[in-house]
């Protein structure tokens, strides 16, 4: 293996995560497979570093009191049932087609944060529960049925659903990821997927540089960083089309 590769992968999907509220493990699996990682080591890899590469993004955040504890705790508390019902509802659903609309519903709110960028307008005491609730179940059924891509869902949907500002919603998707992270983690170590050699190089690169990311983006002009944040999210849902 390429540990000179397997560092810059680390820095970059560490970078972008901070930058953007998101783990980036399922980014890190198809790079890390192409620089001749075994799959099933790509898979499970990424999964220890993300705990506290994610941990280390949102406590950046959380200085600058922009964690919303309520998005957290309800996130965690909805939607991690929600996944064990989605894994367990796998087997009657078309993953083919659930995949091609999460990639498309991604392509769509990329559009919109691109071309209409909004702050966020919900103050302390407005947040609406039952849209919490929605998200959190919506995304945790997705996760269960794709196992992998309902990550994607957890910080778009808090800014066009709960009308979260991009900062506390990169904020809440971090620390939801680093704990949803966790279970993973430990079924695939008691299965031996995890190559610790590659977890220590990836997360040496990836913890710090996730921080850096959120530095820059809590530092970033809020409109901008959400123009940007939806070009981004655009790209990688026709990009995730062409190649499924």
């Amino acid at each position: 293996m390429n540990w000179l590769a397997i560092v810059a992968v680390g820095a970059g999907v560490g970078f972008l995560g901070g930058l953007f509220g998101k783990g980036g493990a399922a980014v890190a699996t198809p790079l890390l497979a192409a620089l001749g990682v075994p799959a099933f080591v790509a898979v499970a890899a990424p999964l220890p570093a993300t705990v506290p590469s994610t941990a280390m993004a949102s406590w950046a955040y959380w200085r600058h009191r922009l964690l919303d504890r309520r998005v957290v705790l309800w996130s965690l508390g909805v939607g991690v049932p929600a996944t064990v019902v989605g894994a367990l509802l796998s087997g009657l659903v078309d993953g083919h087609l659930l995949v091609v609309a999460t990639d498309v519903m991604v392509v769509g709110l990329g559009l919109r944060f691109a071309l209409w960028p909004h702050p966020g307008d919900s103050a302390e005491g407005e947040l609406s529960r039952r849209r919490l609730i929605a998200v959190a179940v919506a995304t945790g059924l997705v996760a269960g049925l794709l196992a992998n891509s309902g990550g994607f869902l957890l910080a778009p949907l808090y800014v066009a659903v709960l009308r979260l500002p991009i900062k506390q919603a990169f904020a809440c998707s971090l620390a939801v990821s680093a704990v949803l992270a966790v279970p993973g983690t430990i079924v695939h170590a008691a299965l031996g997927h995890i190559d610790w050699r590659v977890v220590l190089v990836f997360g040496a690169a990836s913890v710090p540089l996730s921080y850096a990311g959120a530095r820059v983006a809590i530092r970033a002009d809020a409109a901008r960083l959400e123009r940007i944040y939806g070009a981004v999210l655009a790209v990688l849902g026709v990009v995730l089309l062409i190649v499924r």
